[in-house]
């Protein structure tokens, strides 16, 4: 048994490494510039964001595991379930680097409210992708309406906490809408005075 999945875990570890060393030649730290890597960053408007283990966009990867099994069920579920896994990991890598292009994250600062973005740091993206093989691991292992619920609830805990998730990211980088955009500000405005009160 271990020498069918061998190939493909083998493939998803390539796809991991042959993210960090891109990110690593696009000029991304990494780790944090401030010297140290902690388990969790929470204060989303700082310059210490996304550059942690996990923050409040960790739950995002894990949707994005959680959809990428789904994604792999539609379109491949006569792969084995490691093969399904390695192209997992490869879509997540593949995003990861593309996320931390010049042109994502000028896109991010213009189109959203995350004007301290300026990439993530390397051990980020990392854990990043760390976290959408638990969510495709949870996929695999529970049934399906538990997996929507999985997702519904983190969406709706991240828009509370901080007014953001997945949901919302991809929106508006794709179609910004200024009602948002003033929406998440008040919030990350709050969260700042609260930050330095």
């Amino acid at each position: 048994m271990k020498s069918k999945t061998a190939p493909a875990y083998a493939v998803a570890a390539f796809a991991v490494l042959a993210a960090a060393g891109a990110e690593f030649a696009l000029g991304r730290e990494p780790i944090c510039t401030c010297g140290y890597v902690k388990w969790w960053h929470g204060v989303v408007q700082s310059s210490e964001n996304s550059q942690h283990l996990s923050d409040w966009y960790t739950p995002s990867h894990v949707v994005h595991g959680i959809g990428f099994f789904a994604l792999t069920w539609l379109l491949a579920r006569r792969l084995p379930l490691a093969w399904r896994f390695a192209i997992a990991v490869a879509l997540e890598a593949t995003w990861e680097v593309f996320e931390n292009t010049p042109f994502i994250i000028e896109r991010y600062r213009a189109a959203t409210i995350s004007l301290d973005y300026y990439g993530d740091s390397i051990v980020n993206s990392m854990a990043d992708i760390g976290a959408m093989m638990i969510g495709f691991a949870f996929a695999a292992s529970v049934r399906w309406w538990v997996s929507i619920a999985a997702v519904v609830a983190m969406e709706l805990v991240m828009a509370v906490m901080i007014r953001d998730n997945l949901f919302l990211n991809i929106l508006m980088l794709i179609h910004p809408f200024e009602a948002i955009k003033k929406w998440q500000a008040a919030r990350a405005a709050a969260a700042f005075l609260e930050f330095i009160a």
